[in-house]
């Protein structure tokens, strides 16, 4: 039998319903940390289950580096403007600007790369083997491993989290549609830097 401060504190811990931390602690036989994984396997499948819906409210918002010289604009979208009026959505939307002003990514997703900016960034990766000795199975491999790390390091979904190295943007998004139980995605942003 799950206690009812079990319940709380995993309410607590992870935002996410009481309804779904009882069944979540059920399920884990009242182990806590296995009830967080146990939700955040269903946070994923609640988002893949959501990705069909369409996210048509949302919020602007926007960071300015203190010393005023790096600014973030990004476009954060829901399913609803309750959600989107949200403190927890804001609070969603202001890390991200942080991670944006932090990193640099230059993409959203790696689907959005063009092929002709990796091809330029292959010809470089290609260039400094060139003459290393080393056969060009080997030096094939090398580029696409470094094309592999620098579509990761300039795509904002794949970066990992500057405050959690062990989640992903993604992972973090994630975590936040299953906490507010919609369908949340990244518009578009703009960084600017002097």
């Amino acid at each position: 039998m799950v206690s009812i401060n079990q319940i709380r504190q995993l309410r607590e811990e992870t935002g996410i319903s009481l309804m779904e931390c009882k069944k979540a602690l059920e399920e884990a036989g009242g182990d806590i940390e296995r009830a967080k994984e146990i939700l955040r396997e269903k946070g994923k499948e609640m988002v893949k289950e959501k990705g069909e819906r369409k996210a048509a409210a949302g919020i602007v918002s926007s960071y300015v580096h203190p010393g005023s010289r790096i600014g973030v604009l990004l476009e954060l979208h829901c399913e609803t403007d309750f959600v989107a009026k949200s403190e927890e959505f804001k609070k969603l939307a202001h890390e991200i600007c942080l991670q944006i002003a932090a990193l640099r990514p230059l993409f959203i997703k790696m689907e959005d790369i063009p092929e002709e900016f990796l091809d330029g960034e292959k010809k470089i990766y290609q260039k400094q083997f060139q003459n290393s000795g080393k056969p060009q199975k080997i030096i094939d491999q090398i580029v696409e491993g470094k094309l592999a790390n620098y579509k990761k390091e300039i795509s904002l979904m794949s970066q990992s989290w500057v405050r959690d190295e062990t989640k992903t943007i993604e992972d973090l998004i994630s975590e936040y549609a299953a906490k507010l139980g919609e369908k949340i995605e990244v518009a578009k942003f703009t960084r600017y830097e002097i």
